[in-house]
């Protein structure tokens, strides 16, 4: 095993912490920096910006959609969705830990009168299509109108199934819902499964998709679908402050991590994996197998908590909002997950 304090010190890129905690915290790489120097801008409110238009057009064309929209964040993107298919004392359907419902400030209901109808989750992320059925209301001035089926891919790291996700749309459209996918980690998904984004993303009325989690850009999110749905959530990105002048700049970024950082993926894939391993072989944690690059674990003694304060004072960072969360990224490389795995041996050997 690379000894890290050594490995920080000898390699020029080589992170001297080991970050964990999300794949949001990724840094510009140079080569997106100079991008970035290079992109071409105007002003996005009138529609001047090239960069951005392009990029619009790129991801709708990616994920089969009519129209896209560039928005500075994920919980923008999710929220103009659901301002755009729902109106005041509609209903949405959601599971019970979706981050649109549980992790997003209650925005639909805040700012849009949406009322949300959350549902269990399964341990694999699916709503049962029975518990769908069920949730969903008679035309009947009593009940909020439902109109609205929102999943989520990846789940806690795991990948939805399209026969799943076929069945839930299948099941929203045929009782007169729209469908939208909360898919941050979309092309997690697409290189787990082996399948394209557009694939994935066919039964949906509209995705929202993130550029500034595992593909590495500062900032940015999109949200695609039909052109008549864009154009309602234009109009909602404005009045929520989404409309931006010279985002080409940002634009840029996420072109690049499109065309440099998917397949790249597959990298914290497998760090996630050599995680996982090296953590399940240790006395006292337990964990499930990784589909992507989130790992959860659960020490059996309840010293999660401490455990964490112990891999900060190593240089090591995770979360334990829900167990141990680890999350894998292109600024981690092996000698960090080792460092992380020896350092945790060290904590239970303690």
């Amino acid at each position: 095993m690379t000894d890290y304090a050594t490995f920080a010190n000898t390699a020029s890129n080589a992170p001297t912490v080991v970050d964990l905690r999300s794949d949001t915290v990724t840094k510009p790489t140079a080569a997106m920096r100079e991008a970035v120097a290079r992109a071409v801008v105007g002003d996005d409110v009138f529609g001047d910006d090239p960069t951005v238009n392009a990029l619009q057009e790129r991801v709708a064309a990616l994920l089969g959609k009519e129209a896209a929209l560039f928005m500075p964040s994920g919980t923008q993107s999710n929220l103009c969705a659901l301002l755009a298919h729902c109106g005041r004392g509609d209903e949405y359907i959601v599971g019970q830990m979706a981050h649109t419902y549980r992790y997003e400030g209650g925005g639909a209901a805040v700012l849009g009168s949406i009322q949300p109808q959350p549902l269990p989750n399964q341990p694999d992320g699916t709503i049962r299509l029975e518990d769908i059925a069920a949730a969903i209301k008679p035309d009947d001035p009593h009940f909020a109108r439902t109109r609205l089926l929102a999943l989520e891919n990846t789940w806690g790291g795991n990948v939805l199934s399209t026969q799943y996700t076929n069945a839930a749309c299948d099941l929203a459209h045929a009782r007169g819902l729209a469908t939208h996918l909360d898919g941050a980690r979309l092309f997690n998904a697409a290189v787990a499964s082996g399948r394209s984004v557009s694939d994935l993303a066919r039964p949906f009325d509209s995705v929202s998709i993130c550029f500034s989690k595992g593909l590495g850009a500062p900032i940015g999110s999109m949200l695609v679908g039909s052109r008549e749905l864009i154009q309602r959530a234009h109009r909602v990105r404005k009045m929520v402050g989404g409309g931006l002048r010279q985002v080409g700049l940002l634009a840029a970024a996420a072109d690049h991590a499109l065309t440099h950082h998917v397949a790249r993926l597959a990298d914290d894939h497998a760090l996630a994996r050599r995680l996982a391993d090296g953590l399940a072989a240790l006395p006292g944690i337990s964990l499930t197998p990784p589909q992507t690059n989130i790992v959860f674990a659960q020490v059996s003694d309840g010293r999660g908590p401490a455990l964490i304060e112990h891999l900060k004072s190593r240089g090591v960072l995770a979360t334990g909002l829900i167990g141990l969360r680890f999350v894998t990224h292109l600024d981690v490389d092996a000698a960090g997950i080792d460092h992380a795995i020896s350092v945790t041996r060290e904590f239970l050997a303690a």
